[in-house]
């Protein structure tokens, strides 16, 4: 029996939810994503998961916003500005890609520019792998390109990074080093911790790469798409891009706002483990996929209200939605770096000095304190090589020093 996508908010979150749906999005991808947390599902899930969340909880995100993200975004954005600006796409990928690769545990010994460049060619190469189900281009030529890709990052990058924390872990089992002197990351923790886990060789590479690319593509995906809204947004509403210069927390609502209407995937699919009933009040056989229409459920007018498919930072979601709709995933799936990447909704109460706004807050303040606009003379343009609504090439111009 065919199963039409889910649309309606309530309904797509509660199947988000639902224990004995796995993962369905990514088979297509296997040669990066087989047995990568996002994968996985059960026991096996849950157990990754819960050494991997040691490193993500708020005291982590709270350390890499206000104490390791801005010297990281001031080296970045330092070039760009005095190039004058440059493709938004590009400037995403090198800001957000040193952070990914901290928490991740990849080591760059050099710091030097071809370092980076090598770095982010591999990236990008992942970001084919995690979208192969979207994919335009030959599939098996961009699987090969994914395999290459895997072996030189390992090479180059895993291996090196793993025996620098395995020196480590062993001095501090022999207590030369303390605890707190061992990297905060997620290789470390899957280093110590081998026994607990099923992880090989190979799926470590392929958690590590997926970690490096998906920390860093989503943000990526969701800074360029903001941006966009806020130079539409402030052409009809003078005076509003001033505001957002002064208001950190209506920034922080203009990304939740364009993350709503602009999920990384406009569809997530599941696939039942067992014959079931869905919240829709259909039953599906064991194998069978379940497709949830995030486009569909973040622009459903019964939460959202009537203009639901418009850009609004002002919207009130208090009919059970929230600000960024199911864009970040609900359930066991939900976004791990969720926090990281978009902050804490704020409350009536909350505190601007202290509060956690996210990365991606953070570079559109950084770019709108440059002046960042719209290059005239280049168009911005889709990524061709997907079905997925993402931008390819985004020319900006910034205001150059005097």
């Amino acid at each position: 029996m065919s199963i039409k996508p889910i649309k309606d908010y309530q309904q797509a979150a509660k199947t988000l939810r639902q224990s004995h749906l796995r993962q369905g999005l990514y088979d297509e991808g296997a040669v990066l994503m087989d047995g990568v947390l996002v994968n996985l599902h059960g026991e096996k899930h849950r157990a990754r998961r819960g050494l991997e969340n040691k490193v993500f909880r708020r005291g982590f995100f709270q350390h890499y916003e206000k104490e390791v993200f801005p010297n990281t975004l001031r080296v970045t954005i330092e070039k760009f500005v005095s190039d004058g600006g440059g493709d938004l796409v590009e400037f995403g990928f090198r800001s957000l890609m040193n952070l990914t690769c901290d928490f991740a545990g990849i080591d760059r010994p050099e710091g030097a520019q071809d370092e980076t460049d090598r770095l982010l060619l591999l990236m990008r190469t992942f970001a084919l792998g995690t979208t192969l189900a979207h994919s335009k281009d030959d599939r098996e030529k961009v699987r090969q390109q994914v395999r290459d890709a895997l072996t030189a990052f390992d090479k180059e990058f895993l291996q090196p990074s793993m025996a620098r924390r395995l020196l480590l872990i062993s001095k501090c089992e022999a207590g030369e080093v303390v605890e707190g002197e061992l990297p905060r990351d997620v290789l470390t923790v899957l280093l110590r911790n081998e026994d607990q886990i099923e992880l090989d060789d190979q799926e470590m590479v392929r958690e590590m790469a997926f970690f490096v690319v998906a920390g860093a593509q989503t943000s990526i995906h969701s800074l360029v798409h903001v941006m966009h809204e806020i130079f539409s947004w402030s052409t009809d509403h003078a005076g509003e891009k001033q505001k957002l210069l002064s208001d950190p927390m209506l920034l922080q609502r203009c990304v939740h706002e364009s993350a709503r209407l602009h999920p990384s995937s406009p569809v997530a699919r599941r696939k039942a483990e067992c014959p079931l009933t869905l919240a829709t009040e259909e039953t599906v056989d064991t194998g069978e996929l379940v497709t949830i229409d995030l486009l569909g459920a973040n622009r459903d007018e019964k939460i959202f209200g009537p203009d639901a498919a418009q850009f609004n930072p002002y919207r009130q979601t208090d009919k059970g939605g929230s600000p960024y709709g199911l864009s970040f995933g609900l359930g066991m799936h939900a976004c791990i770096g969720r926090t990281l990447a978009a902050g804490v909704t704020p409350k009536p109460d909350s505190n601007p000095l202290d509060h956690q706004y996210g990365t991606i807050t953070l570079i559109a303040s950084a770019l709108l304190e440059h002046g960042a606009r719209p290059d005239p003379e280049k168009p911005p343009k889709m990524d061709e090589k997907t079905e997925r609504p993402n931008w390819g090439h985004y020319p900006v111009i910034l205001d150059t020093p005097l």
